[in-house]
């Protein structure tokens, strides 16, 4: 128990054989519930996880791989059905270290929903995180801000992260991404009941764990998937479940936007190809519905980032 609470870890594991005993034997006395999900790993995970002498850890396993999302939901729903009052999500490399969980868990108490992890406030470990991967976590964090509407966080595929179980059981589950963006669709859905979450700073630890994400599915991915979730969201959140003046905006703001910017280029391109001066009036019909559309759009986006539950 932490704080009357009863507290369930949930490890989704694939291929850490290597990791997985000194994981769960960090893991603090405090917590009640350890759920490990073996998601049909190629290694000697699942003996790994047999052998290890803890009263608190339960194993559960998929006969077929559903990515770290569908382990870590499966793991959560068992928790839910042992009663557990937080839920927390630790993965088996090693990356997350088992000492910051009291400062996972202390946010939940204070009132909030949802604390994840930010590597990014750790300048020391920061320059350990591999460049790479550094780049990718700037440029995801900016495009997930939009889609999300969690303008307020950093490092959004932080994967160490805890949500009290009453939150957690309104979510739509069936909607979350069961992979490589877990953790993005997860502040997708926290963001349409308005759930406040806080950023907690957690160093990362990184030693000879690989990683089995594949970058060149991230970037064939992602733009789908940002659409795709930014339009949910803005449907679910400011035209289904309350009509906003941010759907105003920008049921408005797209079309005059996007009419001044194709007619405009239409118009260039035809002042090139007849060597003609495009009059005053077509000029205007460009960029009038243009900039108006523009402010629309932006006005949206300020709305909605005053919408962001702190």
């Amino acid at each position: 128990m932490y704080k009357d609470l009863k507290i369930a870890v949930v490890i989704p594991c694939y291929n850490v054989e290597k990791h997985i005993r000194a994981v769960v034997k960090g893991i603090p006395p405090f917590v009640d519930k350890i759920i490990a999900v073996n998601d049909a790993s190629t290694d000697q995970t699942a003996k790994a996880l047999e052998d290890i002498n803890d009263p608190r850890l339960t194993i559960l396993y998929h006969s077929m791989n559903q990515g770290v999302g569908g382990a870590a939901l499966t793991g959560f729903q068992q928790a839910l059905r042992d009663g557990s009052d937080i839920l927390v999500k630790m993965d088996g490399d090693e990356q997350m270290d088992p000492f910051y969980l009291p400062a996972l868990l202390t946010p939940l108490v204070e009132g909030f929903s949802y604390a994840k992890g930010n590597r990014f406030l750790h300048s020391t470990e920061l320059n350990q995180m591999p460049l790479l991967r550094k780049w990718g976590n700037f440029w995801l964090t900016f495009l997930t801000k939009i889609t999300s509407g969690y303008w307020h966080i950093f490092d959004p595929q932080n994967g160490y992260w805890a949500i009290k179980a009453g939150d957690f059981s309104v979510l739509d589950l069936s909607k979350i991404h069961r992979r490589f963006f877990f953790e993005n669709d997860m502040l997708v859905q926290l963001n349409i009941f308005n759930l406040k979450i806080k950023d907690v700073p957690i160093p990362a630890r990184y030693g000879n764990e690989k990683s089995s994400m594949k970058l060149y599915k991230i970037v064939l991915s992602f733009p789908f998937f940002l659409i795709n979730r930014l339009i949910y969201r803005f449907y679910q959140k400011y035209i289904l479940r309350d009509f906003s003046p941010i759907a105003i905006f920008v049921m408005a703001g797209l079309p005059l936007f996007f009419w001044g910017l194709g007619f405009g280029l239409y118009a260039w391109w035809k002042s090139i190809t007849t060597n003609s001066v495009a009059t005053t009036g077509t000029v205007m019909l460009s960029v009038l519905p243009f900039l108006i559309g523009f402010e629309l759009l932006l006005q949206g986006i300020i709305l909605d980032i005053n919408e962001t539950p702190r």
